[in-house]
């Protein structure tokens, strides 16, 4: 029993270190989305991931990282549209 006790101070710190932290406030967000969601998800695990990475502080990098994820999709499919037309072209040798 005395170990029981003494880790209690640790738990109680730990608590509202995540309370403090808005841990505690963004798991109960998605937790009660999930229990609202008129569809039970396949997978509540990854709805939780989603969510939280939805509602939580992006990486300044993110959007920049999306767009140019975009960027060189765009450029991808341009290059292999540009490769098959050369590909079809008679050669001129």
């Amino acid at each position: 029993m005395a170990y029981y006790r003494g880790q209690e101070p640790k738990r109680e710190q730990f608590r509202r270190y995540l309370e403090k932290a808005g841990v505690v406030d963004s798991l109960t967000s998605v937790l009660v989305a999930l229990y609202e969601h008129p569809e039970r998800p396949s997978n509540a695990l990854e709805y939780v991931k989603q969510h939280l990475g939805a509602s939580g502080q992006m990486c300044p990098d993110t959007e920049a990282l999306q767009q140019e994820v975009s960027d060189l999709r765009q450029k991808c499919a341009r290059l292999a549209q540009e490769n098959k037309d050369l590909k079809t072209k008679p050669s001129t040798s």
